[in-house]
């Protein structure tokens, strides 16, 4: 086939070939409604535009081949073993070629005659990522330049029933914008320079282009700067009217009553009279008529608003807090003839605000949620993959579910990637995970100076606040990630007025127009309600940004520079920490699935390529780290074990330090939740899902009722108590000294109870209170939290560092019991085990729990949810801890099952 569409140039020989292969293009339209939408994912092909300068390198890559739609070209490229996988070994210097050529894609549809008859039709476009011209029966229709903006474009006319041939041609974005940024006297700042040569150092494009930022690379991922079809294109045709879109405004909710308006966005193509009814269905599943309406309308654009009241309303909560019930509406028009056109909306009943109220300290900020003041915990959530059209539903449902699992109520989605699809603000509103949602500006400065530029973001602002307006899971847009503070805090600002004080007034000027004024105008406008914060960190354009005492935080003094110790994290106290974190490598079977058991170590390149921090060198940062708390590690193996627990451990200190300085301080958000690929980051949750020890720790610290036992480095220990239940809670604090193997020096119980939405201190203590002369390289501190109706919760203080205990064979003992479906392992300590790491190698095994302290004669059971025999589970299953990777406690190699 592939050598018969070459051979064809003659329109007469394209009508032949769509003829002969009208099944095979047929067969892959999805027709939702033969008077409706029609999906064109079937017949897709593509190739290397003729004439593209790499057309002598890539011959084999003229031929048309099969494309998937939605897709990308890289993934198309893979498909067909043209390339090799992106993410195994080290191919992304040799790949970058691919993000400097020109891509064709094409397909043939067939039309059913009666929606040629149809009044009015559209093609729909909306993932064309990014220079995209648009072609249909050798008619140009459409210049895309912007990948997150949804194209429609008037195609009456233009169809035939059989053989429509729609082309599209895809422009390096790299090579669309380097001319015009090159030519630039002054340069504004950019992101990360490519280290392969595709674009100067000094002249990054990536800044002037509405692409996913993440495609130039990032700290965390590769440079692929992809390009393609990312979203299904749709034929839309209609007749006398087309719903546009079903906004559900809630003007009021509480435990009463909720009045929703529900405001109905119409395409008359002609004036008529029309019945509006709208039906709603309750999270019961009890459907009713919440609505109806007699209309005039007009030819054209018409807005039409239905009051609904709902009496007692079933409201909707973040995770922690109550239900998510969500409730459907369906809107038909219909005239004397029948129903003419029908729209589905979903949403959950929740008042929501963002609040900042001025106290001594200077301004907080934190939002109510129903009248309930919630403390943010969570995490910032990047793209789940480099090409996003191959995500799916079961992918993002496993992180999401993890995340609710770990006690989050919030997620922030992060400005330099892409705006979700559907399937994540699904998950999100059913589990109660509320959403920060910045607007796609990902760091560095965008030319806001431009109008056009401007006008085009104010597009992609209306599509994607339109488009996620109903979601009761979105409680804040944000307009950019650490754009205001690179401006004013990292030199740019001072460089540029040095060199051009007029440019960089228009810069910032620009800045503020954008950020301070149109997306404000289009949330105001447009988000139902929802607030608007100009930039993360910041204080909405105030002049101080990234300050404790107000508006919100991000902390990398820790980590980044100048990477102060982890216990730094404790003298940090701000309204909303935004941002903070610490890296780890993924746990051993990611790794091995992109490099063999010969290619890891430290330094070696194919893990530095997989560890894109520092251009390679971050294992130089996080071998500081390891060896600042546990020394050196017996091999690598250990050292990747060994930077989850320092970065369990360490997210841990400063999440219960962000949560006991409630009021002051109410949200913790960490970076970062998952990956975009297999490789070193911040990660809690790698590409695989497959949760790092972090995750395991954030059920605990998150978890609604907590004890945080926090050892500062002057050896000052504060005991708090954490509830962010509505409720008071009752229970039994209990402080215990012991040594490693147990004997128990000092044992007290105190009944306690903690006020609903509160953190208290109940006890400060000095090292010398808690030791009272005893050793502390072989004592530590424990402190239980037992409370009515929550799981236990347990603080240990370790006196020195882990590298100086004096660590012993702690007899770790396993048992494994059948529990229906599952299993569950029994462990138990003969004396204290730090960073109890329970492992199946290769065997898909899923531990409910993991990363564990073990205190000795105190048994724990991990439930196991794997199909795995039980002789191959028992066979694969391995625990370590601590005291395994230190090689000065275990010098020999650390176990792992290769």
């Amino acid at each position: 086939m592939n050598a018969r569409i070459n051979m064809i140039s003659t329109a007469g020989g394209w009508r032949a070939l769509c003829a002969g292969l009208l099944l095979f293009f047929c067969a892959g339209l999805a027709l939702a409604n033969p008077s409706d939408k029609l999906v064109i994912d079937g017949g897709w092909r593509f190739h290397l535009l003729p004439g593209d300068a790499r057309e002598a390198a890539h011959p084999d890559l003229m031929p048309w081949r099969a494309a998937t739609v939605p897709g990308t070209v890289h993934t198309d490229l893979l498909a067909h073993g043209l390339i090799p996988d992106p993410y195994v070994g080290a191919p992304e210097a040799g790949l970058q070629w691919i993000g400097l050529a020109d891509w064709e894609y094409r397909t043939a549809f067939d039309v059913p005659r009666a929606v040629l008859q149809r009044a009015r039709s559209e093609l729909v476009f909306a993932g064309l990522d990014t220079f995209a011209e648009v072609w249909l029966n050798g008619v140009k229709l459409l210049d895309a330049n912007n990948a997150f903006r949804t194209w429609r474009v008037p195609v009456a006319g233009r169809l035939r029933e059989h053989g429509n041939i729609l082309r599209i041609v895809f422009r390096s974005p790299i090579n669309t914008m380097l001319p015009q940024v090159a030519a630039m006297p002054h340069k504004i700042a950019g992101n990360y320079a490519s280290p392969y040569g595709d674009e100067p150092k000094d002249v990054l494009s990536a800044n002037f282009v509405r692409k996913p930022g993440y495609h130039y690379g990032w700290d965390w991922g590769p440079r692929y700067v992809t390009a393609g079809i990312g979203k299904p294109v749709v034929l839309h045709s209609w007749d006398a009217v087309r719903i546009d879109d079903l906004q559900l405004r809630q003007d009021r909710v509480d435990a009463t009553r909720a009045d929703v308006a529900a405001i109905a966005s119409l395409d008359g193509v002609r004036a008529g009279r029309f019945t509006l009814r709208l039906w709603q269905t309750a999270p019961g599943g009890r459907r009713t008529l919440a609505a109806t309406k007699q209309i005039d309308l007009r030819a054209g654009a018409n807005r039409i608003e239905l009051p609904v009241r709902i009496d007692d309303p079933q409201r909707w909560f973040p995770n922690g807090y109550g239900k998510q019930p969500l409730y459907r509406y369906q809107l038909e028009v219909s005239n004397g003839n029948g129903t003419l056109a029908t729209h589905a909306a979903r949403t959950g009943l929740r008042s929501v605000e963002l609040r900042r109220d001025h106290d001594a300290a200077g301004q907080g900020f934190y939002f109510v949620i129903n009248g309930i003041p919630v403390f943010a915990k969570g995490a910032n959530t990047i793209p789940f993959d480099m090409f996003q059209p191959r995500v799916r539903r079961e992918q993002l449902r496993r992180v999401l579910q993890s995340a609710a699992d770990a006690n989050m109520n919030m997620l922030r989605s992060w400005g330099g990637g892409y705006y979700e699809d559907e399937d994540f603000y699904d998950l999100a509103d059913e589990l109660g995970l509320m959403v920060w949602q910045d607007f796609m500006f990902g760091g560095g400065m965008q030319p806001a100076y431009d109008p056009a530029f401007r006008a085009n973001v104010v597009h992609e602002a209306r599509d994607q606040v339109r488009r996620l307006r109903n979601r009761p899971s979105v409680v804040l847009w944000c307009g950019n990630n650490e754009q205001e503070i690179a401006w004013k805090n990292w030199g740019h600002r001072k460089t540029l007025e040095r060199a051009d004080p007029v440019f960089a007034s228009q810069v910032w000027d620009g800045y503020v127009a954008l950020f301070g004024v149109d997306l404000r105008r289009v949330v105001a406008e447009e988000a139902g309600g929802i607030g608007y914060w100009s930039s993360s960190p910041g204080n909405d354009l105030q002049e101080a940004a990234n300050t404790p005492g107000s508006g919100d935080m991000h902390y990398w003094e820790v980590w980044g520079n100048p990477a102060h110790p982890v216990s730094n994290y404790l003298d940090i106290t701000p309204r909303f920490m935004s941002e903070y974190g610490l890296q780890a490598w993924p746990v051993q079977r990611t790794i091995d699935a992109f490099a063999t058991r010969a290619e890891q170590g430290v330094a070696t390149p194919v893990i530095e390529a997989h560890q894109k921090f520092m251009a390679g060198k971050g294992n130089e940062r996080l071998m500081k780290y390891v060896r600042e708390q546990f020394g050196e590690p017996v091999d690598f193996p250990a050292f990747a074990y060994l930077s989850q627990v320092m970065q369990a451990d360490g997210i841990e200190l400063a999440a219960l330090h962000h949560r006991r300085s409630r009021p002051h301080t109410m949200g913790s958000l960490y970076w970062q939740l998952n990956d975009v690929w297999p490789g070193a980051s911040w990660s809690s949750i790698d590409w695989f899902g497959r949760p790092k020890a972090l995750q395991f720790h954030a059920r605990r610290f998150f978890a609604p009722v907590a004890v945080a036992a926090l050892r500062d480095a002057r050896g000052a220990t504060r005991v708090s108590l954490l509830n962010d239940r509505t409720h008071a809670v009752q229970g039994t604090l209990r402080t215990r000294v012991m040594s490693l193997d147990g004997a128990v020096l000092r044992d007290a119980r105190e009944a306690i109870t903690i006020a609903p939405l509160s953190a208290g201190d109940v006890g400060a203590y000095a090292d010398a209170d808690l030791l009272a002369g005893a050793d502390p390289a072989s004592t530590v501190a424990v402190f239980t939290l037992h409370a009515d109706g929550e799981p236990a919760s347990t603080g240990v203080v370790y006196f020195v560092p882990a590298k100086d205990v004096a660590w012993r064979d702690p007899g770790l003992h396993t048992t494994v019991h059948r529990d229906g479906d599952g299993y569950r392992i029994e462990i138990t300590a003969a004396t204290l085990a730090r960073g109890v790491w329970l492992d199946a190698g290769d065997v898909d095994a899923q531990f409910h729990d993991n990363a564990l302290t073990m205190l000795p004669g105190e048994p724990v059971t991990v439930q196991v949810t794997s199909t795995a025999s039980d002789s191959v589970l028992r066979a694969a299953l391995h625990v370590h801890s601590l005291r395994d990777a230190m090689r000065a406690t275990n010098p020999t190699s650390w176990k792992t099952t290769p």
